[in-house]
């Protein structure tokens, strides 16, 4: 029983950490139609920035967490209006080349200013302290990794289906000419999703990075990760990136505990079953 309540544990704030960072790439592909495969980057922006913060500014963690998503954001907004804007719209390979182009280069550029080693964001006592659960001790960053996502799970839910932003953006996605014409400026309306996206990216490369370590191929290394949780989940769906980061995160977790040998066979060997079933993901939509 304690080793499941621990496998739990530690499946749980994997799972959140996935789902933070992959919300985003899921808005961008399912409701702005964008393959956007520099969105790992985009993480491990946030990373570094934060990193940098800490450690040579001593920067306090919640300034270095604010201040991290905000510098990712600054840098994703001209990328936003001169290269992402003029991709929207066409054949997903053209998007591909694209974006994959602009992850090589920030790996470069942020291996050439901060140099090829692993990165450390220090944390607070309070989120370095153990807690003790009773079954077992776990840090309180673990905790804080859970609570965080639960929390911008919700957030980002009433602001898609119950705000007049989320109308605009779903009609935007669905009739971009027609909403032009009902006085929604859409590009504005993609501009403030694809900051919403980055940010989310960057948070989330800052929360998980005891468990997603930044380093200088963080954005290559996890990137198949964050597509299969949008694949998986539905692009587009918030509910089903939260469902996707829990199933692939219990059982990536499940298989390191009891068969560590496998490597990630079962997590991929989950998502191949998964996509047999649901072809659109879990809680995809009809196109």
């Amino acid at each position: 029983m304690q080793l499941v309540l621990s496998i739990a544990v530690d499946a749980l704030a994997y799972g959140m950490v996935l789902f933070v960072i992959s919300i985003g790439l899921s808005l961008t592909m399912g409701l702005m139609r964008v393959v956007n495969l520099a969105h790992g980057a985009f993480a491990m922006v946030g990373g570094y920035a934060a990193s940098w913060l800490g450690t040579s500014m001593g920067v306090p963690f919640p300034l270095m967490l604010v201040g991290a998503v905000l510098f990712t954001v600054a840098l994703a907004l001209p990328l936003e209006r001169f290269l992402y804007r003029p991709i929207y719209g066409r054949p997903e390979l053209t998007q591909v080349l694209m974006t994959i182009g602009i992850t090589f280069l920030i790996i470069g550029i942020a291996n050439w200013l901060l140099g090829p080693t692993l990165k450390t964001i220090p944390l607070p006592d309070t989120l370095r302290a153990p807690v003790d659960l009773g079954f077992r001790t776990v840090s309180a960053h673990r905790i804080f990794a859970i609570l965080s996502g639960l929390a911008i799970a919700a957030a980002l839910w009433l602001l898609v289906e119950r705000t007049s932003f989320g109308v605009r953006l779903r009609a935007s996605v669905d009739n971009a000419s027609m909403a032009a014409a009902l006085g929604v400026r859409t590009e504005r309306v993609y501009a403030v999703s694809f900051a919403l996206a980055t940010g989310l990216a960057a948070l989330g490369g800052v929360i998980g990075a005891e468990l997603l370590p930044i380093e200088p191929y963080y954005a290559l290394r996890y990137m198949v990760t964050f597509l299969v949780v949008v694949c998986v989940g539905g692009a587009g769906s918030i509910p089903g990136a939260l469902l996707a980061s829990l199933l692939l995160g219990a059982v990536d977790t499940t298989g390191r505990y009891l068969m560590p040998d496998f490597g990630e066979f079962f997590f991929y060997l989950a998502v191949i079953a998964v996509i047999l079933v649901f072809p659109r993901g879990l809680m995809g939509r009809a196109a």
